[in-house]
């Protein structure tokens, strides 16, 4: 008897123990009972997931990466020494390389204007080739870049100027080599041709030979002064600002326009100055740090040809610009100046100025070669009624173990062609 009121007796401790333990729910008999309220966490991630969409942008992207696909395949196919015509079935080994999600054979058929599809003479396979529009598009981009080959020096002379020691590492430029309109053999065609201007340290590392003082002007300079003329706007609200274009349905709350009036005069150390150091420690040291970064972005994005880049790329050049603060999140502060889209696999950044409706608003020879790229894949399928007629490739099916690999002979169909 003693065990059993033993033990319901610690029954009955547990129990109480257990509900004492428990969230007293609220109601009229507990009021007298303190909640904890838990302020909301405000990070880089859900500043992305609530910011303020920009369709318009988003599209863009969206098209932008598959034009990057095709320009992948293009290189991979005029790396074949027998031909630029390749076999769909060698052409879907690619698809991992070239981040393509679909079949190969209904990527290639949506795209007609940019795609030639025929069937081999010899083998009787479907093989595949570039248009000679897009091919005419690409020789066409490659003599822009000839011909702005002294901006382009001089965009990499700017770059050189803003990293801190005067230095930049070629894979960084590599990776960012379509964006400020370098060509393939940069190296030797622009580092090596212009040895007066730049100096390899190491195999990988170039460095500025001299500075040249009338290219340490930032473009958001002629903006600014622009704004000191027409608007009669004073040196002190002009001097440090930004131009701020937020972007339709963004909700602007309370106190929201004195912090920015008060972040727009704040003085920062521009991208070409090396006078001072910014000391975070300081009164407003963090807000000028921050503020001198995104100068430092807003330059970048401003020397690239088509005012955007990939989120990635920029980390690889935070040590060299000394930048010691989180790309993603810096961005996402500030949506009146950047725009970040997720369309992609990875983060891309615009520069929200220079575009309107998706189209960017002062062109180069470049983008506008670049825009006739897109407007082919705008296309699609649309308007071939005066094309070839082609093979239908939707349903072709390959066989992993064929043993065809693509490759053909050349010199058989010329003589093919000859004879008939």
């Amino acid at each position: 008897m003693r065990l059993l009121e033993s033990s319901k007796l610690s029954l009955f401790k547990f129990k109480a123990c257990s509900l004492s333990s428990q969230v007293t729910p609220f109601g009229p008999f507990n009021s007298f009972v303190q909640k904890r309220w838990r302020k909301p966490i405000i990070s880089a991630q859900t500043r992305l997931e609530d910011r303020t969409r920009d369709s318009n942008l988003d599209k863009l992207t969206t098209h932008l990466k598959k034009l990057d696909i095709i320009l992948k395949l293009h290189v991979l196919m005029s790396s074949r020494k027998r031909g630029p015509f390749v076999s769909l079935q060698l052409m879907s080994r690619w698809r991992n390389v070239v981040g393509l999600n679909v079949g190969i054979g209904a990527f290639v058929h949506k795209y007609p204007h940019v795609f030639e599809v025929f069937t081999h003479p010899a083998r009787r396979n479907l093989c595949c080739r570039i248009s000679k529009k897009m091919m005419g598009l690409i020789e066409e981009e490659a003599d822009a870049m000839k011909q702005l080959e002294l901006e382009v020096v001089h965009r990499v002379k700017k770059l050189l100027m803003m990293s801190v020691s005067g230095t930049l590492h070629l894979h960084a430029l590599r990776l960012v080599r379509r964006e400020l309109g370098l060509p393939v053999d940069f190296r030797e065609s622009i580092l090596g041709k212009y040895s007066k201007d730049f100096k390899l340290v190491d195999l990988e590392v170039v460095e500025l030979i001299s500075r040249d003082e009338n290219l340490d002007v930032a473009e958001i300079e002629k903006w600014r002064e622009k704004e000191f003329r027409e608007k009669w706007l004073s040196e002190f609200e002009t001097k440090y600002a930004f131009p701020i274009n937020f972007p339709t349905g963004f909700e602007i709350q309370a106190g929201f326009r004195d912090k920015l009036k008060n972040w727009q005069r704040l003085p920062y150390v521009k991208p070409y100055d090396r006078k001072e150091s910014v000391r975070i420690r300081t009164c407003g040291g963090i807000e000028r740090y921050e503020k001198r970064a995104v100068g430092i972005l807003h330059e970048f994005l401003s020397l690239t040809a088509e005012k955007m880049v990939e989120v990635e790329r920029l980390a690889h050049f935070r040590r060299d610009f000394a930048m010691d603060v989180n790309v993603r999140e810096l961005i996402l502060k500030h949506p009146g100046i950047f725009y970040i889209s997720t369309r992609r696999n990875s983060l891309t950044v615009f520069l929200r100025e220079a575009y309107s409706k998706g189209c960017l608003i002062q062109s180069n020879p470049i983008y506008d070669v670049r825009r006739k790229m897109l407007d082919l894949v705008f296309l699609g399928s649309r308007n071939t009624r005066e094309m070839p007629a082609q093979k239908e490739i939707k349903e072709f099916k390959v066989d992993g173990d064929g043993i065809m690999d693509g490759d053909w002979v050349i010199p058989m169909l010329e003589n093919l062609e000859n004879g008939s």
